[in-house]
């Protein structure tokens, strides 16, 4: 078996984790191995990732009149050009602990709409086969994968990429680096509403694209991106260019 991190074989005898891996439908897949020493403690706060001080409660949700559902006291911040409906966070990063795991929703949707990388905030990498992403490995799901793959991940830039790999546990199962020649803002991911007999009522949490008519019923806390023209990448090729294009321009 060889190491999700770094690629290469894991010895019989050396310490290593195993990793569950599912399908979209819950089912199991092959799991993935890591060498423990490839696994590393977190150097550095995501910038999509949420501060202890950002984690507040969401505001009473209401019935609008004309159907779907809205905030009391609601301000014009609240919604996008699109009129849905977005989840209240403070924007104060770095103030508290880092709650890995927990996505900031204003940061993601800003990393999502302006292609920034997910790790450090900067312009995510892009050539002319397209931008980087770097994801879950789930080719298994269906044939074609990636293609058409919808996501809440915001891209990456080269610099991160090893940084990702060997901190962030989602990717420890297996990773892939994706060139995306097109990618369209297309869907929220959030919790829909219902009508209920006093008012709405929580229910599903999912993707919901924007012309669905349940939009209007979404708290959305995520964008998502369709992924179109993708060509799986090596990132050991990516790095070694990148060395090759920064020792040219010296």
């Amino acid at each position: 078996m060889n190491c999700t991190i770094c690629g290469d074989p894991i010895e019989d005898g050396e310490p290593l984790k195993r990793h569950a891996r599912r399908d979209r439908n819950g089912g199991a897949l092959p799991p993935g191995f890591t060498h423990k020493r490839c696994r590393k403690r977190p150097s550095t706060v995501p910038f999509i990732t949420s501060w202890s001080s950002e984690l507040t409660g969401d505001p009473a949700v209401l019935l609008r009149p004309l159907g779907g559902i809205g905030y009391a006291g609601e301000v014009a911040s609240d919604r996008d050009e699109r009129g849905l409906l977005w989840q209240r966070r403070p924007d104060s990063p770095g103030v508290g602990r880092p709650m890995y795991g927990k996505v900031h929703t204003g940061r993601q949707r800003r990393a999502m709409t302006d292609l920034l990388c997910q790790v450090c905030g900067g312009p995510a990498d892009e050539d002319h086969r397209g931008v980087l992403w770097l994801i879950e490995d789930n080719r298994e799901d269906y044939e074609g994968w990636p293609e058409d793959l919808l996501t809440t991940h915001p891209p990456i830039c080269l610099p991160c990429v090893g940084r990702a790999r060997a901190e962030c546990p989602h990717l420890w199962a297996g990773s892939v680096a994706l060139r995306v020649g097109r990618s369209e803002v297309c869907a929220v991911y959030g919790r829909r509403y219902a009508p209920g007999r006093l008012g709405p009522v929580p229910a599903e949490v999912g993707v919901v694209a924007f012309e669905e008519p349940v939009a209007g019923w979404v708290m959305a806390s995520q964008l998502v991106r369709a992924l179109a023209d993708c060509a799986i990448v090596s990132l050991d090729d990516e790095l070694g260019a990148a060395v090759s294009r920064q020792a040219a321009r010296h």
